[in-house]
This record gives structure tokens, sequence and C-alpha cells, in this order.
């Protein structure tokens, strides 16, 4: 069969331009304070105080960068932000894996292991996404008390699995859904447990879903606030907090550019991920929501 081109004529050509001509211009929108923040944490103060917010940095400079790293003050004490920084990745990285880990496993048993009153069960876990974070501020400081971890690192990687195991059962129960469930009967008449039909059936075709739980979990809660500023002490809190405090500190001249600088230290980590992941999640959430 011979092959048919399509031409466009002058009008789809045309609307096509203007389309590609709006998304330029909205992503052009989109990316511009991201921008200016670069621009300004490379400037130096003088040039701040006389310049515009849009004007291009003259004499460009890495000791904002620098300062907002070590020296720059978050409250009373002056060590910048980079010891908060690695605080949110000792609370990001357990928290993400045991909450992905439980969702995972949750998803699996809510559609290959159903028992009376399951959907009941996926029913409560799903109104667990819709609770607002402040709602659960008092019960949860009363339970990490009675726990012995109030002000501490574990204490809110618990907080954070336990709010995160919605969304994450959310996420893997309607991906599971579309699994055959002849593939599970086949495997229990073999003599496979849950666990291992777990492991060789199902987690091997589940990295889609994982990356979007992974990127899912370790955005909301390398950006949380709330929930750091409530349940940690001083040397556990996260960067979120330390950005605040600094931008929130009023000693002497403001140094935008260093609160520039430590914002964008604060959020290169989500960047990082959706630059490099993000195709993979749009993938698993289209992957998910075609499933029963």
């Amino acid at each position: 069969m011979a092959n048919v081109i399509r031409r466009q004529t002058p009008a789809a050509r045309m609307w096509r331009g203007v389309l590609y001509a709006v998304l330029i211009i909205a992503a052009l929108f989109y990316v511009l304070p991201l921008v200016v923040m670069l621009m300004t944490s490379i400037k130096p103060l003088s040039e701040i105080s006389a310049g515009t917010l849009l004007s291009l940095p003259q004499n460009p400079t890495l000791e904002p960068w620098t300062k907002a790293w070590g020296e720059a003050c978050t409250g009373m004490r002056c060590e910048g932000v980079g010891g908060y920084f690695w605080n949110s990745f000792a609370i990001v990285i357990p928290a993400v894996l045991i909450s992905t880990a439980v969702g995972a496993l949750n998803g699996y048993a809510l559609t290959k292991w159903r028992f009376k009153g399951s959907e009941l069960v996926f029913a409560l876990m799903l109104f667990g996404c819709f609770i607002p974070f402040q709602v659960v501020l008092l019960p949860m400081a009363q339970t990490l008390g009675w726990l012995g971890l109030s002000s501490s690192r574990a204490g809110l990687i618990l907080v954070h699995v336990v709010f995160g195991i919605a969304f994450t059962t959310l996420f893997f129960r309607n991906f599971y859904v579309g699994i055959p469930n002849e593939l599970v009967s086949a495997a229990k008449l073999d003599g496979a447990g849950f666990f291992r039909i777990f492991w060789r059936i199902l987690l091997p075709v589940s990295a889609p879903i994982i990356v979007v739980s992974v990127i899912w979990q370790f955005t909301q809660i390398w950006n949380d606030f709330l929930f750091g500023v409530a349940f940690s002490a001083h040397d556990t809190q996260p960067v979120t907090v330390a950005l605040n405090n600094l931008v929130n500190t009023s000693t002497g001249v403001r140094e935008y550019n260093v609160d520039m600088a430590a914002a964008m230290i604060a959020a290169l980590p989500t960047l990082v991920v959706y630059v490099l992941a993000g195709k993979y999640f749009v993938r698993g959430l289209t992957a998910g929501s075609v499933k029963g």
C-alpha cells in the first residue's frame, strides 16, 4: 500500500504556529520567577540596590551561595542552611522508602487478596488523602509524646510516613487493579505465598507506579513546612523551616541575594528530580489512570 502523505493546509499550519507561540509564552511566564531568583542570587548586594529586578548581573559572584550555605543567620544562629539541607535528606529518604513500600503492599493486598471489608478499608484510607494537615497536628503531637518521639527526626519521619500511606496506597491500588487476577491465582495453585507472589509477579511490573510514588512523596515531604516546624527541634529542622527563619530574620541590611541563593538551594533537589524523572512521572500516572 502506497504511503499517503498528508499535507497541512495553510490554516492548519497557522493555528499550529499560534499554539506553539502560546505554549512558549506560557512556559517563559512560568519560568520567569526561577530566572529572577537565579539572577538575583549571583548579583552583589550593591548591584541589586542600584539595578532593576530583571537586569542581568554585571559582576556575577557565588558569594551569596557560599554565605547562604554556611554563614547566613537563621534566627539566633548563623550557620547557614547546609545542616538543615542534610536534615531534609535524612528525613525524606527513609520516609519515602517506607511509605512507598507500605503503599505497595497495601495496594497489593486490597486488589489481589481481597478480604471482607476491604473496600471499606480502602475508602477510609482514601479519605485520608483529603484530611487537612492542620487537623492532625494536635492528635499527632499527642501520639508522638506517647511514643517518646517528640521533636526527633524519627518522629518527623513517622508523621510523613503515616500521612503519605493514603496516597501511595491509592497509587498502587489503582495500578494493580489492571494486573490479571489469573496470574495470582496460578501462583497460588503452585504454592506461592503472599510475599513470594508480590516479589516475583507484582513488583517486577511496578516500576512506573514506584516512580510516581517516589516523586510524589519526595516532593511533598521535601517541601513540607508545617510538620517540620511543628514536630522538630532546632537540630532536626528541615531546610524549609531554616529558609523561613532566614528570610524572616531582620539583622542589619536585607541581603536579597543570600535569601534567593538559600531559596535556590532548598528548591534544587525537587527541580533535579522533576527534570530527570518528570517524563516517567507522567507515564506512571497515565498507566495508573486507565486501571479499573
